[in-house]
């Protein structure tokens, strides 16, 4: 075990590195939400009041005397709320990923330990030499395989992408997520012609097992591989769901006002999906 542990090191500092990274944005965010909280409660005080209530204004350069008063202040401070708002959501996104990659090299690290505790096991199985009553027992092992002539080969050849795809959307039939997933990382891994199915593949995958942080990420890269596909439209509904998932209606109503705008005339069943979504974001 502490050889599996000196050869699994490289990959457990990455992976100790990700969280303080999420963290970090973490604290940024709150930062920023802190004064977007701030902002938003100056900007009501001046509306309430006119202007008045003891704000003492920005001076004005030249020594004029200000024009619009109030109002042009409030729509400084509207101006700068947008951008914090801007800034959480580029903080979140980059949490989010930071997350993904901490889940992935685990996943990584994890697979690695497995299949060196194998490699040792066989090493101390096979060549302590100290058995040697035991070395004419594989002998026998052939027969069966020369028993039976139409038997097929013991390495399959790997699956085809559309192969791949017919086999998750099954899995994703049938609830069975992982499998799901493993078949859609398995054609965007190839990079090939499907590679945009493969990735909403992998989007539904995710949402299906609530993951919807990452089914966002998924159904946004599904969605800039081709915007022009006839395919966008779903990655986009998909993102509005995953939005909504996570409880962020304004950005799940942005996503479908974009779907309305650009893709005007959905019709059947996406046309269906997205006036649920946008029931159930509560867009106007």
């Amino acid at each position: 075990m502490l050889r599996t542990l000196l050869l699994a090191a490289p990959l457990l500092l990455p992976l100790m590195a990700a969280p303080a990274v999420a963290q970090m944005d973490s604290r940024e965010g709150i930062a920023l939400q802190n004064q977007i909280l701030q902002l938003r409660n100056e900007v009501e005080q001046l509306r309430r009041g006119g202007g008045g209530g003891g704000y003492v204004p920005a001076p004005v350069p030249s020594g004029r005397a200000p024009v619009g008063g109030a109002s042009e202040l409030t729509g400084q401070l509207l101006d700068r709320v947008n951008q914090l708002d801007e800034e959480v959501r580029r903080l979140r996104g980059r949490a989010d990923e930071a997350e993904y990659r901490n889940r992935t090299l685990q996943q990584q690290v994890e697979k690695l330990q497995g299949d060196m505790d194998y490699r040792l096991q066989q090493l101390e199985n096979g060549g302590g030499g100290s058995r040697p009553s035991t070395a004419p027992a594989p002998a026998p092992t052939p027969a069966p395989a020369a028993a039976a002539p139409g038997a097929p080969p013991a390495a399959a050849a790997p699956r085809t992408a559309e192969r791949a795809l017919a086999d998750g959307q099954a899995a994703l039939a049938r609830r069975d997520y992982a499998a799901a997933e493993a078949a859609a990382r398995e054609v965007v891994s190839s990079r090939g012609a499907r590679a945009q199915d493969g990735q909403l593949l992998l989007a539904d995958a995710l949402l299906g097992r609530r993951d919807y942080a990452n089914a966002a990420i998924a159904y946004d890269d599904a969605y800039k591989r081709n915007r022009q596909s006839a395919r966008a439209p779903e990655a986009m509904v998909g993102l509005a769901n995953a939005f909504i998932g996570l409880n962020a209606k304004r950005e799940a109503c942005d996503t479908l006002n974009n779907l309305r705008s650009e893709f005007p005339r959905l019709s059947g069943n996406l046309a269906t999906r997205a006036t649920d979504a946008r029931g159930r974001a509560g867009c106007r």
